[in-house]
């Protein structure tokens, strides 16, 4: 049985349907991962996730490591139960009332205290080893990122074998791609970096995509970064991004076709993010409030 098959269990449900005794579980597995002193910080977004974050909790409270930690969830101004599912699992939360995934993730630096951070998604289930597995990575010497791989969690239409098959041709693509143009691979729900040199290059607030890989970018100038395959520190999200897409056929397609058009980004190193004006955001005010 595949190691996220339990927290799938309530993924994609009402959090109102989540059994007192789970809760309470999850609420106790936190409290080893709420250190004063932590060596990494652990940041998860969310915006309206109710039937989603809990899982991905879930699945960091059982993160098995041999190092101080902190959790912080970040409320991107939802309007469903996403904050009540962070006082849930008794965690520190912050809400942040300027939407974007670049306002989110600013806002979880901002208030990070680790010399490492993890940035993560609310819809990500994350296996036991992937804390360890991606921090031992990045305390190598001259590290200044490492990014994470993915999965999707089969469901009718999109088969485990299926899903193997497809995700093997994204792979091999993305480690490619990962030698000159990491920026290009880097996923903010499987990206890990040296928090002082995230602050130092900052998160893009003005773009409503993107704010990973252009802060990748910026990462890239100071240090190493480095894609992983190792399964220990393989996500799993949901396959919505597939369905919107269509069939695995036509999404093999379509990123095939897409490839070929920047073919340059496997021998080119990119120097400067380039703006799409339908990408852009015109108001960048942040408003923060501690919970």
């Amino acid at each position: 049985m595949p190691w996220y098959s339990k927290y799938l269990t309530f993924f994609e449900k009402p959090f109102d349907m989540v059994p007192a005794s789970v809760m309470q579980e999850i609420r106790e597995n936190m409290k080893s991962f709420q250190s004063p002193a932590p060596l990494a910080s652990v940041v998860v977004i969310a915006h309206n996730e109710e039937k989603r974050l809990l899982s991905c909790l879930w699945s960091l409270s059982e993160n098995i490591c041999d190092f101080p930690i902190e959790i912080i969830g970040i409320d991107n101004n939802s309007t469903d139960k996403t904050s009540r599912i962070f006082e849930a699992a008794g965690i520190k939360w912050y809400l942040e009332e300027e939407k974007g995934p670049g306002h989110a993730r600013s806002c979880g630096l901002a208030h990070a205290k680790g010399r490492f951070y993890f940035s993560m998604d609310g819809d990500t289930l994350y296996p036991p080893l992937y804390l360890q597995t991606m921090l031992h990575e990045l305390r190598k010497p001259g590290m200044a990122a490492v990014c994470g791989s993915y999965s999707f969690a089969p469901e009718e239409g999109y088969s485990a074998f299926k899903l193997k098959v497809y995700e093997l041709f994204r792979d091999i693509h993305s480690k490619a791609l990962s030698y000159r143009s990491p920026e290009w691979i880097a996923r903010g729900a499987t990206l890990a970096y040296v928090t002082a040199i995230g602050r130092k290059v900052g998160y893009r607030v003005n773009i409503r995509a993107g704010e990973d890989g252009a802060l990748v970018l910026g990462l890239k100038k100071h240090g190493k970064v480095t894609f992983i395959l190792n399964r220990k520190a393989r996500a799993i999200t949901g396959a919505t991004p597939l369905r919107e897409e269509g069939t695995l056929w036509e999404n093999f397609l379509k990123k095939l076709k897409k490839e070929i058009r920047h073919i340059k980004r496997y021998v080119a190193t990119q120097e400067v993010y380039e703006d799409q004006e339908s990408n852009l955001i015109l108001k960048a005010d942040r408003k923060t409030t501690s919970r």
